[in-house]
């Protein structure tokens, strides 16, 4: 890639996408945000080229692409001039499926990528859970429990939660997390045949009066089942794993960096310890850097048609499908078939 990457968006997410982007030795960026004091704080901090506008952006400089880093209500806008403008682009996280079906025919049409993020893929653990889960050594699974859970106002402690697009219901903190998650466990195992839940508002948020705060999900993936329980309530973020297979037991708490797998015949707890680099400052401890990283190296590659990046537009609809069933679960109290 000799041309620029346009970053679109300079709120947290857009600033770190250009820190990935320098650690992969990217020098030609430039930043899209119509806020100034974001383009001041971006200059100042990273000394890239900043612009108030995306048509100021595209008439001054030729991109190889695009990272979008925008709230998740305007994603389809700017992907969208991807597509007219046919320069492949990476999208954060998504939980609404503005024009998702129309946009998935024109990028096959044009055989573009368009790579929505999948970020938690690329964390250690995971990476080590799914060569375990392949490889047989827990046997037969019979289910899955995890609890997502963190605290909203933490988020971004330098602005109030009103202030950005979590305390939006549409948009809202739990409701995004819950596609963020579901996006690594359906790459993992697929995707389940049946989905039952509930989804509520459970305490009182500043700022966030209006978005639902806790969802748990029940997933049918036929010999198994998936147990997730994704909340924005939790004063200490946490991420939580069990797996019980016939052989043997696996369990994860992201703040060991380390993955536990219990054998009954030696009566002992095995474990596999994992390396993280540490996170950005003012982030939790175990938001490792290292995961935004291989994955903004996965959009390049796929970008520049090295290999292809491991989601795909098709299957980020399918998982906010389900996040759509669980609450029409809940609305209907009924299962949904998917």
């Amino acid at each position: 890639m000799n041309n620029y990457i346009l970053v679109l968006g300079l709120g947290s997410m857009g600033k770190r996408r250009i820190r990935n982007l320098q650690a992969l030795g990217v020098k030609n960026i430039v930043g899209f945000d119509l806020r100034e004091d974001r383009r001041n704080e971006t200059f100042e901090k990273y000394n890239i080229i900043v612009v108030s506008s995306f048509e100021d952006a595209t008439s001054r400089f030729k991109f190889d692409a695009f990272v979008i880093s925008l709230p998740p209500d305007i994603h389809h806008i700017y992907m969208k001039k991807a597509l007219e403008l046919s320069t492949p682009a990476f999208i954060e996280a998504s939980v609404v499926d503005t024009d998702f079906e129309e946009m998935i025919l024109k990028s096959n049409e044009k055989k573009l990528c368009l790579a929505p993020s999948c970020t938690f893929f690329f964390h250690p653990a995971i990476k080590k859970i799914s060569q375990i889960i392949k490889n047989g050594e827990l046997g037969v699974i019979s289910n899955y429990l995890y609890h997502s859970g963190q605290y909203l106002p933490d988020w971004h402690n330098y602005e109030d939660v009103s202030e950005y697009y979590v305390s939006k219901k549409e948009t809202g903190g739990g409701r995004e997390i819950v596609p963020f998650e579901l996006t690594w466990i359906t790459l993992l195992l697929g995707f389940p045949k049946r989905v039952t839940g509930l989804y509520k508002k459970t305490i009182e948020i500043r700022g966030a009066e209006f978005i639902d705060d806790t969802y748990n999900l029940l997933m049918d993936y036929e010999n198994s089942i998936f147990n997730l329980s994704v909340d924005v309530v939790s004063r200490h973020a946490t991420r939580r794993l069990t797996i019980n297979g016939d052989k043997k037991q696996l369990y994860w708490d992201w703040d060991d960096n380390m993955i536990k797998i219990y054998d009954p015949e030696s009566n002992v707890w095995n474990e596999i310890k994992y390396e993280t680099i540490a996170a950005e400052a003012g982030y939790n401890k175990n938001i490792t850097e290292q995961m935004y990283i291989d994955e903004m190296s996965a959009f390049l590659k796929a970008a520049n048609n090295e290999s292809v990046f491991p989601n795909s537009l098709e299957n980020d609809h399918k998982v906010l499908k389900i996040l759509y069933a669980v609450e029409k679960s809940d609305n209907n109290n009924q299962i949904e078939k998917l």
